[in-house]
């Protein structure tokens, strides 16, 4: 018999390979997880030891966050000036006596007291006899700490953090091309060594018949086309129907606001009330545009964004949100170091979410007033929002089954009393919905 040929060789050449595309992603895999473990040891030799001093800077910190960090801040001047370093230029003593009472020392005309107060625009400073001097000495202690040193910016994509995983993950998949390259050349040269063992058997390797072709076959049977051509209508109509319904229905739209605003920092992790800023809701048939006077009751003290990346409510970095701050600084005219308006105003071109036709009526206040509804009913969960989208699709359909499912508060309100009574003889039952009380009449929304 003809002998085709030894092939125990390229079977160990493909063990071969397979051993090599194996060891190389764990070898370096074993690398890029050993690297961290070496990493943590100068971490924890870099903890900051306590800070030392006749005051403790933790107490320190809750009494200046409780009663200091409305007017000051540790390395910027807000309604007063700077406080770190403090100690260093001033007499603790003097320091004392101002804490406790600076008008009196200025009335005094202490030369420290008077110039200082002038240098801050005539504030007068809250006074605080209740502080005895270990609570001062606590705070001098906290603003005595050494100001932090800034971390170097990093990629917010993460890319640098994750170029060994990058690495690691290219050549597991140079790897498994490599492996998939020798499997098919492998059955190149088994079809190859069939063939010629075939033929030196004298064997006729029967080569399969031409078939028609499926798309001919599928044409010729006037059954199938016919069944085809009526799906392909049916779905395009169901497709053109949705289509055409959605036409001026804005649900998930989210624009891009010239000040970015984060309903997700303020209304959920502050727990501002959202009629605080859109306070003509509760009488008003629009909610309204809070004025950039509103967002001043707070930052006018508030220049810098506190919070860190690694907050879980925070979606961009420390430097953006400070850098939205600074627009609004910018639209009011508000200087941040002198404590004043200069006069300087830029209007802000806020882009409309919510927006119903002009044959449509709302009123807010008959929604949030009378009828207690919650402003997440529509506007969706706004407290998780980042960015401002609008939740719900505001289609008729929409608001008449919120009238078909809403029932009417009526306890304790004389004005519903008689029609409540009335109602509730005439559908038997005690709970009445807007729709029962004439909600899904034409001319409750349209007139």
């Amino acid at each position: 018999m003809k002998k085709v040929g030894n092939h125990t060789s390229f079977s160990r050449i493909l063990l071969f390979f397979l051993a090599l595309s194996l060891t190389i992603p764990f070898t370096t895999f074993a690398q890029d997880t050993a690297a961290p473990v070496a990493a943590e040891a100068p971490a924890a030799d870099a903890a900051a030891a306590p800070a030392e001093g006749a005051g403790d800077p933790v107490k320190g910190k809750e009494l200046f966050n409780s009663l200091c960090a409305a007017c000051h801040k540790l390395d910027a001047k807000s309604t007063g000036p700077a406080l770190r370093g403090v100690a260093d230029r001033h007499d603790r003593q003097w320091l004392y006596k101002w804490v406790r009472n600076s008008s009196e020392m200025i009335k005094a005309g202490d030369p420290a007291a008077v110039k200082l107060f002038a240098e801050n625009n005539n504030s007068v400073m809250t006074p605080f006899p209740q502080l005895s001097d270990a609570d001062i000495d606590n705070i001098i202690a906290y603003t005595s700490e050494v100001a932090p040193t800034p971390p170097p910016p990093t990629d917010n994509t993460g890319a640098a953090a994750g170029s060994g995983d990058g690495s690691s993950n290219t050549l597991i998949l140079a790897a498994l091309v490599l492996v998939l390259v020798v499997l098919i050349v492998m059955l190149v040269l088994v079809n190859r060594t069939l063939r010629r063992v075939a033929a030196a058997n004298g064997l006729q390797v029967v080569e399969a018949e031409p078939r028609v072709s499926l798309w001919k076959a599928y044409v010729k049977n006037q059954f199938l086309v016919l069944v085809t051509a009526i799906l392909l209508l049916l779905a395009s109509s169901y497709f053109l129907y949705g289509y055409l319904m959605q036409i001026g229905v804005d649900q998930g739209y989210a624009p891009v606001q010239p000040i970015h605003f984060s309903h997700k920092i303020h209304a959920g992790d502050n727990g501002i009330d959202c009629k605080y800023c859109h306070s003509s809701a509760r009488v008003s048939k629009t909610s309204g545009i809070p004025s950039l006077n509103v967002c001043m009751n707070c930052h006018k003290n508030i220049s810098e964004f506190a919070g860190d990346k690694d907050s879980t409510y925070v979606d961009h970095s420390k430097e953006f949100y400070t850098g939205e701050i600074k627009k609004l600084y910018d639209a009011v005219g508000w200087d941040p170091a002198a404590q004043k308006y200069t006069g300087k105003q830029k209007p802000v071109k806020w882009v409309r979410v919510h927006n119903l036709p002009d044959f449509v009526y709302f009123n807010h206040s008959q929604h949030v007033s009378v009828a207690g509804v919650e402003c997440q009913t529509c506007h969706g969960p706004v407290e998780t929002m980042e960015i401002m989208s609008q939740h719900a699709p505001l289609t008729m359909g929409w608001c008449v089954n919120c009238h078909r499912e809403t029932d009417v508060k009526v306890e304790g309100n004389d004005y519903y009393t008689k029609i409540h009574d009335e109602l509730a003889k005439k559908y038997g039952k005690q709970k009445l919905t807007a729709a029962d009380m004439g909600g899904t009449e034409c001319g409750k929304c349209h007139y």
